[in-house]
């Protein structure tokens, strides 16, 4: 089972009333489709988010997304279109990190580029030339960007100091 790293957003999706009164989103609950087809079951709520998981995936989908309905959420999306919709984003992902790619951190800096891909890790180009090897599984695409969880500043110190062990 895979989660979706970014979350998928269905502004047009969502059946939710602008004015509609709050209502309670809970790990457990249900996610039926407007037919009452059984589409996921809520796993936790992380903000203004709730993730849900279907037969095949997990995904972060805004709660204005859902409307409360006889105990249960209601989803404009059928657990099938919910997990071709995943299928289409993971794959628009995976495609995103790839050599040249542009890397930024957490905070959105720019760190460098993707310079080469292995199984297990990357090799990035830094700013400032020097090259770096990390965890391919700390890179993911977000939003349209690919990020790293280390900040530029980290990864140009690692970067020194293994030049500096290198030369020793």
């Amino acid at each position: 089972m895979r989660r979706i790293l970014a979350s998928i957003a269905f502004a047009s999706a969502s059946l939710a009333a602008p004015l509609a009164p709050a209502f309670s989103q809970t790990p457990g609950m249900q996610v039926v489709d407007t037919s009452g087809g059984l589409v996921a079951t809520v796993v936790r709520v992380e903000g203004d988010n709730l993730i849900i998981k279907t037969d095949r995936h997990e995904a972060s989908i805004p709660k204005s997304s859902f409307t409360a309905a006889d105990g249960k959420l209601l989803f404009a999306m059928t657990r099938a279109e919910l997990n071709a919709a995943t299928d289409r984003s993971l794959a628009e992902a995976a495609a995103a990190i790839a050599p040249g790619a542009t890397v930024k951190d957490p905070a959105g800096q720019l760190v460098g580029t993707i310079e080469s891909l292995e199984t297990e890790f990357a090799t990035l180009k830094l700013q400032s030339g020097a090259l770096v090897r990390v965890p391919r599984s700390g890179i993911a695409a977000a939003n349209g960007e690919v990020v790293i969880g280390a900040t530029a500043g980290d990864l140009e110190a690692h970067a020194a100091a293994e030049g500096k062990a290198v030369s020793q």
